[in-house]
């Protein structure tokens, strides 16, 4: 009896076994393809539980998603013969997996195949264009048409090429420092042009209040010296009419202003006691 229960255990085992290895599920994130003594058989693209025949059948799954490949710089020449790095990326998708199984087998096959195509691509289309052209115009429709000619070529392999764009485009280094050594001399001409004209300009500009000074002091000078003969004309005048008036009061009175000039504090004078000057001093007068 137990001999009985044993196999039937066993019998039950394996053929749980056989079962289970007899089925697979494909997430919605994947496609499968079913191959027999390594070849395809079967393609299976809808999500869900299927079958295989166990030992005899396995399943190879690809990514049904959008996919990015990275491509490693490479250098392209412009139709004005300057080199150019070009650092591109691409995205795309497996769109027929058994093609793609039969020529690159995996995602490394179809990202080398898809490098080869993509820079080929890419060096034509540069290749037609100058380089100024390149980063300021027409880098949009490089890229589309790039796009397409790849997908086209992509196709043989089961693979869809979404898009393809340019990362970064350099100089390569010996070119980069040409370039910006020339930048550089370029801007200091320019610099030393806008010195000069404004070494020029400053010039002119202190040239002209130079001369617009001294036009002002020398007018000054004239209004001043007009103005001080008039005043002196009037004083004059003054003078005249009060000396005619009385001749000993003004006498008088210069005197006195001769005395406060000439006998201030700490003055010491030698004069004779009877000269004209003290004669409104001597008290003998």
């Amino acid at each position: 009896m137990n001999n009985k229960f044993r196999v039937v255990v066993i019998a039950v085992t394996l053929v749980v076994l056989l079962a289970m290895s007899a089925l697979f599920q494909v997430d919605q994130t994947q496609q499968a393809l079913v191959l027999q003594l390594g070849k395809p058989v079967r393609v299976v693209t809808e999500p869900g539980l299927n079958y295989k025949i166990p030992l005899l059948q396995q399943v190879v799954f690809f990514d049904r998603r959008l996919l990015l490949y990275d491509a490693a710089p490479a250098e392209v020449v412009t139709s004005d013969k300057k080199n150019l790095v070009v650092d591109n990326y691409s995205k795309w998708r497996i769109v027929d997996p058994l093609r793609f199984y039969q020529t690159v087998k995996n995602v490394a096959g179809a990202q080398s195949r898809l490098d080869d195509i993509i820079y080929s691509e890419l060096r034509v289309e540069l290749g037609k264009e100058t380089l100024n052209d390149i980063v300021a115009k027409v880098r949009s429709r490089i890229m589309e048409t790039v796009t397409e000619k790849s997908n086209q070529a992509a196709a043989d392999y089961g693979i869809k090429v979404i898009d393809v764009r340019i990362k970064r485009a350099d100089l390569p280094t010996e070119n980069e420092n040409h370039v910006y050594s020339r930048m550089q001399a370029e801007r200091q001409r320019q610099a030393k042009k806008y010195r000069s004209e404004g070494e020029e300009e400053a010039l002119k500009i202190r040239s002209q209040a130079d001369k617009e000074r001294t036009i002002i002091l020398a007018e000054a000078y004239r209004k001043s010296q007009e103005i001080r003969g008039a005043g002196e004309n009037q004083a004059i005048a003054i003078y005249a009419r009060s000396f005619s008036q009385d001749e000993a009061f003004f006498s008088f009175y210069r005197s006195l202003q001769a005395y406060e000039k000439a006998l201030r504090a700490k003055t010491t004078l030698v004069l004779d006691s009877e000269g004209e000057f003290f004669q409104y001093l001597n008290h003998e007068q």
